[in-house]
């Protein structure tokens, strides 16, 4: 199994951590007595990420009830802004689902010798959208199949992945509950829960090098080269435009759970965090 890129590990942790100490009470995150002092520029991007997802206000503290929500919620912040995002959006059941999935490692299982057959099953639950609607069509068929295991047989997946998937859903639901916000279904309206994942991984874009070799993507914020990880629907695929959950790095450094956006989304997610950036997320 592949772990995350240090630079992405260490970033989405850092965040998790302010998040933490600020709930503690702890404000003085700079004087803090850190077990390995993170640099000072990988602080203030931490702050920046945490003031553009409104978890923190122009104080550096929590803002309410957004940030002590996503502090309560054991979650990646990047996934709590997103179900919390999804109310407005009018699909937090779908978000819901596809949470519930980011939380697992993966839900399909490779077998050597039947690289044919693994591509066709995975080809009957893509989505042209991308990984996250992929998962929705994967959760409608397993509750179909009435959560067989001769069916994730067949098409390839995890059964034991795709019961965590439904208990951690359960789990979030009843966080919903707690929080008073109620579950809403988008009915397919696929570009809404798109703008839902953006209010949560705005600051994970990229752009398709128009010269590059490979499908090679730069991010928006720092130019670092990217690939679309083979594992994902969109493999080969190379929307202009994609939002990505994680970073795994081999060889190259690798965009996992990838998903195809308007770039025009991202201004409106986050205009801080684009406002003053070159290059400026505009269409080509």
């Amino acid at each position: 199994m592949q772990s995350d890129g240090i630079p992405e590990m260490q970033r989405s942790n850092l965040v998790s951590c302010i998040i933490q100490l600020k709930a503690l009470g702890i404000d003085n995150i700079l004087g803090f007595d850190w077990p390995a002092s993170p640099s000072p520029e990988a602080m203030i991007r931490a702050l920046e990420i945490l003031f553009s997802l409104g978890i923190l206000d122009e104080d550096a503290k929590l803002t309410v009830p957004i940030g002590f929500q996503v502090a309560e919620m054991p979650l990646d912040p990047m996934i709590s802004k997103m179900i919390l995002s999804a109310n407005d959006f009018g699909c937090s059941d779908e978000i819901l689902t596809i949470a519930a999935f980011l939380s697992v490692q993966s839900v399909w299982v490779s077998m050597r010798g039947v690289k044919k057959e693994f591509d066709e099953a995975k080809l009957r639950f893509a989505a042209a959208e991308g990984d996250h609607v992929t998962f929705l069509n994967i959760y409608k068929g397993f509750h179909q199949s009435g959560k067989s295991s001769q069916w994730c047989y067949k098409n390839f997946l995890n059964h034991q992945a795709l019961k965590k998937v439904i208990e951690i859903r359960a789990q979030l639901v009843r966080v919903m509950k707690r929080f008073g916000i109620q579950l809403k279904s988008c009915d397919r309206d696929m570009q809404a829960v798109r703008k839902a994942i953006i209010a949560g991984s705005f600051a994970n874009s990229c752009h398709l090098e128009e010269y590059g070799q490979n499908g090679m993507y730069k991010t928006i914020r720092t130019s670092q080269e990217v690939y679309i990880h083979p594992s994902s629907v969109l493999f080969r695929v190379n929307p202009k435009w994609v939002v990505y959950q994680s970073l795994v790095s081999t060889d190259k450094h690798y965009m996992r759970n990838v998903i195809a956006i308007e770039p025009s989304w991202l201004t409106e997610a986050a205009p801080h965090f684009y406002q003053f950036r070159t290059p400026n997320p505009a269409p080509h």
